[in-house]
């Protein structure tokens, strides 16, 4: 029925066309308000609990986002994919609860209250912390319900009405009782040791909160003159030679390492010899302080081990003090040859490997450099000046250099260093390693070994800062008969041995589903390879460490009595309770506050996410009861699925969850991360109001998102047109089964082999997309969907049978059969759809079976009928092969203009796996016949007035066929007119 026909008479009142309101133009971004709205009067997610109570229940947990702006394409690409996951849960029949939560605490609410402050140029730090606590909880508050709001238009379906808040007073004490968990359990310790610290926030960071940018910084030759050599008395008023790219550290430095296997020289030049690697001779020369054009032989060479026992002094020696004691040389197994000099500088404040080495030796750190920066105002060299990250004062040109050059020890320098270097993600500004006292979790000590690991031997000079500064540690006082947490028999090394929480979390990592598999690697690595948990920071928004610290011995209290008076009060007032709460009464008779002194840091906001486990899924669903999944980015294995991990790992002795699933980061067009300096941010709420919801989540769904994606216009464009083809999916749909009823049922056993067949290939669907959905690999499942959609059922099914369709009588089995399948398909697309499209599977089926107080949300994965016998589906296979090929070979003839459409074709085929008949019907052609291989002419038959089909029994252009005469006659005697 491609053309219109040259006939006496327009027969088209008598063909049965698709009769449907249902639009072609989606006009997605105007209907879904409505839609949603009409969820919510009706109470959709209530209703949906109520339906599927009783059912199993499957757990999908929100990992919290930050309650500060509006919502980005990252959080767009979240949000639907766990929406769409739990979705399908509920399709298949699940009891699918979605509580959504944000993470209301923590630094970057803070930075945005403070950024108010200095816009009005106050300091924060003379607000009382009352009031500025209140002003993070208002501001927190504030972008919960923008963001609430923003999330439901995405379609996302949830327990908004009552979400989970880290910050709510019942979320604050659960968090404070996990803590104490650890106290009591004797898994938690106060050091001294190098954590990563925000000069800017004035704070400790964590692991996730660190991201690293390529800068360009100062680097510097340093020589220190050897004052003792025992195994090499000849070095003796030489000069050992390091190389820095942080300046600013030798104020700080204490000693200096050598790698024991590493061979060293000692060369004269200019006057004065220098001990440095052999292999770094060359680099030395590039750096301009060391002429390697006419090197002399070298006056000593050894292997580092000979260098034991060495001293050497500090550049800044004539200061006194601290200055003038001698620098020992120590072995380190870190040193290595790839760059500098071989020697390195150590300051036991400032680095890992520093800091652990001079622990070795008994040199403690000195604390020198203060929360903001800047050197101790006492401090002989430098004091008071600073910042340590502002790259004039530690630039070639700055006073360190200088005075280093006024000293004769710098050798070279250059403010031109290309490296990677850490900064603070929320800041953006640089961060520094920074010996302070602070609380850690044990990775590698059992339960109860923790609180006599404290690192704190001598009293710190940084009067008033952190927590716990002059209390010293007592092995004896760190006793506890406190049990060890509750383990769950998954834990390995239960028997024997206490386990570490590197153990637990480990065998929980080994036991967990990772989505994709690769990512298993990843977090087992970092867990393999992360320092102690610092869970400390020195801010106000927050969850406090509710803890108690004894004033002479430095121990914790862990009392269950008086933890449980804590949480009371917890749960009473919140958080807020401990920073004005009468501490005398917390603790009770048996102790008094002149001995114990109450700790102000908060814990680390990572501490917060990893309990809501506690407080979200153990606490609406039972004790004991852990997530099926957790879904983030792939940030998150250092992030939220790290910390949920190690808390529960830690209280529990298990993960928290059974599978894990992380996805990739939402890119522009090209390819770029989306940067508002470079103008390619990709605004989703822009996206939903132009062209709505649906077609970014399905954007959203049909992207490899286990890897970065992007999104641009062109992609847009092509999700665009992938909707676009299962909308006119549904209203073909719609329009063919106008008027259908079950009087018009046919059953199966009673159809065509074709409706059998096609049955057949829905069958595969299902089984195809309930893989997919079992694998959380949606972009399978919206493929499989579409290409049925497109392939199976328009470019087919619905070709093939738009002539029953539209000009067999409307009592017609075959007809009748067909609309059988049609219903099928509807009911079965519309459901398979609705986790995805979810506005436009509601308006489809509302255009079918209007209903104000129904939903297709709340139906369950379709039953269907049996598929066909295999041999159906094979030869129907060579039926679709074989019509591939005659569509081809008619192609040619259609551009010549032979003909016009296929029904002007006459095609000889050299096999018939059905009728010659029945293949005419199905190739749409005029006559098949059997031949040597495929041929293609044009009919001699004339076409038929009403179905437009060339047939042998039509004597004239525009006469009726002989089918079209019988239905006309039965139609008109029936007083019906399609």
């Amino acid at each position: 029925m491609a053309d219109q026909p040259d006939t006496k008479r327009d027969w088209r009142d008598t063909v049965f066309l698709p009769k449907t309101d249902f639009p072609m133009k989606a006009g997605l971004a105007q209907k879904e308000p409505a839609i949603l709205a009409r969820w919510q009067q009706m109470g959709l997610y209530d209703r949906l609990r109520s339906e599927r109570a009783g059912r199993e229940r499957w757990i999908l947990h929100d990992g919290p986002p930050y309650a500060n702006g509006d919502i980005h394409m990252g959080h767009a690409m979240n949000k639907v994919l766990k929406d769409v996951i739990v979705r399908s849960r509920s399709l298949m029949g699940y009891d699918a609860p979605y509580v959504p939560g944000w993470d209301c605490h923590g630094l970057p609410i803070e930075w945005k209250v403070e950024e108010a402050y200095r816009a009005k140029k106050l300091d924060k730090d003379q607000v009382p912390v009352d009031q500025f606590r209140a002003e993070c909880r208002a501001y927190a508050d504030k972008w919960v319900a923008v963001q609430a709001d923003e999330f439901q238009r995405l379609g996302v379906m949830g327990d908004w009405a009552d979400p989970y808040l880290t910050m709510k007073y019942a979320a604050e004490a659960t968090i404070a009782g996990e803590l104490l968990k650890f106290a009591e359990s004797g898994q938690l310790y106060r050091g001294a040791k190098p954590v990563m610290w925000s000069p800017v926030e004035k704070t400790a960071l964590a692991e996730a909160e660190v991201e690293y940018e390529d800068v360009v910084s100062t680097q510097i030759d340093v020589a220190f003159e050897i004052t003792e050599a025992p195994n090499a008395p000849e070095l003796v008023g030489a000069h050992a030679v390091i190389w820095t790219t942080t300046p600013w550290t030798i104020p700080v430095n204490q000693a200096l390492a050598y790698g024991e296997d590493v061979e060293y020289v000692a060369i004269s030049d200019g006057g004065k010899t220098y001990i440095l690697a052999r292999d770094l001779i060359g680099q030395a020369g590039a750096r301009g302080w060391l002429d390697t054009t006419n090197l002399e032989k070298p006056i000593w060479s050894g292997k580092g081990s000979q260098l034991e026992g060495a001293l050497a002094r500090h550049p800044m020696h004539h200061l006194g003090g601290f200055f003038a004691k001698p620098r020992p040389l120590l072995p380190g197994d870190f040193v290595t040859t790839d760059a500098g000099t071989g020697l390195v500088h150590m300051a036991p404040d400032h680095g890992e490997d520093d800091f652990l080495l001079c622990k070795q030796y008994g040199i403690e750190p000195v604390f020198a450099v203060d929360s903001a920066g800047f050197y101790r105002a006492d401090w002989a060299w430098l004091g008071g000046q600073g910042s340590v990250i502002n790259k004039k004062f530690v630039a070639t040109d700055g006073p360190i250099c200088s005075n280093l050059r006024e000293a004769g020890a710098l050798l070279a320098a250059s403010d031109d260093f290309k490296h990677s270097y850490p900064h603070s993600w929320r800041s953006k500004a640089k961060v520094i390693q920074r010996a302070t006292p602070q609380w850690f979790i044990p990775m590698d000590l059992p339960a109860g070994q923790a609180r006599a690991a404290g690192l704190a031997d001598k009293p710190s000079p940084l009067g008033g800062e952190g927590l716990g500064e002059g209390l010293s540690g007592n092995a004896a006082l760190g006793e506890t008969s406190a049990p060890h947490p509750t383990l769950s028999p998954e834990g390995r090394g239960l028997e024997g041995n206490a386990p570490t929480l590197r153990n637990l979390a480990l065998d929980a990592i080994a036991r967990t589903r990772w989505v994709p598999a690769r990512a298993e690697n990843r977090i087992t690595a970092m867990v393999e390879g992360r320092p102690d948990w610092v869970i400390s920071r020195q801010r106000a928004w927050g969850v406090p460490i509710a803890l108690y610290v004894h004033r002479a011995s430095g121990q914790y209290l862990a009392d269950p009595a008086v933890n449980a008076r804590i949480l009371h009060a917890f749960e009473a007032g919140g958080a807020d309770a401990w920073f004005t709460a009468d501490h005398q009464t917390l603790l009770g008779d048996q102790y008094g506050l002149a001995e114990y002194e109450p700790v102000n840091d908060i814990l680390d906001v990572w501490f917060d996410s990893g309990s809501t486990h506690a407080f979200v899924v153990e606490a609406r669903y039972g004790e004991g009861t852990r997530a099926n999944l957790y879904v983030e980015g792939s940030d998150q294995h250092r992030g939220w699925f790290q910390s949920s991990l190690l808390e529960s790992c830690g209280t529990r002795g298990r993960a928290p969850y059974d599978a894990v699933l992380t996805h990739g980061f939402a890119l522009d067009g090209k390819g770029r991360k989306m940067s508002k300096s470079l103008g390619n941010v990709v605004d989703p709420l822009k996206i939903i109001g132009e062209s709505g919801a649906d077609i970014l989540r399905l954007w959203a769904v049909s992207t490899d998102y286990f890897d970065d994606i992007r999104i641009g216009k062109e992609v847009l464009a092509t999700a665009s047109d992938a909707y676009r083809k299962l909308r006119n999916t549904f209203r073909y749909l719609l329009g063919a089964l106008d008027g259908f009823g079950e009087d018009e049922r046919v059953p199966v056993a009673d159809m065509p082999e074709l409706e059998r067949y096609v049955l057949h290939l829905l069958h595969k669907l299902d089984l195809e997309l309930r893989s997919a959905a079992d694998a959380f690999e949606f972009n399978r499942y919206t493929r499989a969907l579409t290409d049925f959609c497109n392939e199976d059922l328009s470019a087919f099914f619905f070709d093939v049978r738009k002539d029953s369709l539209y000009c067999d009588a409307a009592g017609d089995t075959k007809r009748r059969a067909y609309r059988t399948v049609l219903d099928t398909l509807f009911h079965a697309l519309v459901r398979y759809a609705a986790p995805v499209l979810v506005f436009t599977a509601e308006e489809v089926w509302q255009a079918r079976f209007p209903n104000a107080d129904a939903s297709v949300h709340l139906l369950e994965w379709p039953e269907l009928p049996e598929p066909a016998a295999e041999d159906i589906a094979q030869r129907w296979r060579e039926v679709r092969a074989l019509r591939e090929r005659v569509t081809e070979a008619i192609e040619p003839l259609r551009r010549e203009k032979t003909v016009r459409s296929s029904l002007e074709a006459e095609v000889t085929v050299p096999e018939a796996p059905l009728p010659l008949d029945a293949l005419a019907e199905v190739f749409i052609v005029a006559k098949v016949s059997a031949g040597d291989t495929v041929d293609v002419a044009r009919t001699d038959y004339h076409k038929c007035g009403r179905c437009w089909r060339h047939l042998p029994e039509v004597r004239e252009d525009g006469e009726l066929c002989a089918r079209c005469e019988d239905v006309v006659g039965v139609e008109a005697t029936n007083g019906v007119a399609a």
